[in-house]
């Protein structure tokens, strides 16, 4: 615990200075950064807010992890799918509502892309095609077509990519493909791996609608690898927090906007 001496009440940048280096690069709850900072949970709340809009850390479901700009290390996929829980249940629940029963359907790696298909259990008589064995092992017992992308395993994103996905994914035509990323700007999406990148492409290409699942803090960052332009997509379904002037592109280049 932090001793504040005479008792003073820590001033707002000290106590994002203090989060932050409490965070060091690990998770910390909002429990835990309270107690270190001798303050309430609304006030961490507060500032685990105005440290997001900055971009220094990312929110997570009770806590928070700090974002290393410097390395831009890509999150393992547990740590992914505790950012901004709540925000990638609700785009999921949005982008259930573009599937209708016997549609043909991608489903791409990621944790926002995984919470929709944890929800196709609604839906009857799909031919879901994915890269994703996360997704896979969530529907191998659904009922549902299951066609899975060959490919090299990737550990971290625990997905089928590279080259050896094409003579499957070119032998495909998708109905409506479901993306995830890790960054979205004007110009379009990125990831940290090339293979990545390259099945995003093959898909984007093979789909008669191509639908980005983003939430807000996706907005504005970039990463190491282009996959798509941001014209490739016919749909984005992201949150409330959203930035306006990305919003203000998407509808100049008539990209349906859907906010969860």
């Amino acid at each position: 615990m932090i001793s504040h001496g005479n008792n003073r009440k820590l001033l707002t940048p000290e106590r994002e200075a203090l989060i932050l280096e409490a965070l060091g690069n690990g998770v910390r709850t909002i429990s835990e950064l309270a107690a270190t900072l001798q303050v309430s949970e609304a006030t961490v709340r507060r500032d685990l807010r105005t440290l997001e809009q900055r971009g220094e850390l990312q929110r997570v479901h009770g806590g928070a992890v700090r974002v290393d700009e410097g390395t831009k290390r890509e999150l393992l996929f547990h740590e992914k799918a505790t950012l901004r829980a709540d925000e990638k249940e609700r785009i999921a629940e949005a982008a259930l509502g573009l599937i209708e029963n016997g549609d043909s359907v991608y489903l791409d790696g990621g944790s926002t892309v995984l919470a929709l298909a944890r929800k196709l259990e609604s839906r009857r008589e799909l031919t879901v095609v994915t890269n994703s064995l996360m997704a896979a092992a969530e529907l191998m017992e659904s009922g549902h077509k299951l066609i899975l992308l060959g490919g090299e395993f990737r550990p971290l994103s625990r997905t089928l990519v590279g080259p050896l996905t094409s003579p499957i994914g070119e032998a495909l035509h998708i109905g409506k493909a479901f993306f995830g990323t890790i960054g979205l700007t004007a110009s379009g999406v990125s990831t940290t791996d090339p293979g990545e990148a390259f099945t995003k492409k093959l898909i984007l290409g093979r789909a008669e609608q191509a639908i980005l699942l983003a939430d807000s803090g996706k907005f504005g960052r970039t990463s190491l690898v282009e996959a798509g332009k941001l014209d490739d997509f016919d749909i984005v379904v992201t949150d409330s927090g959203a930035p306006s002037e990305l919003q203000k592109i998407l509808k100049k280049n008539k990209i349906k906007l859907i906010m969860a």
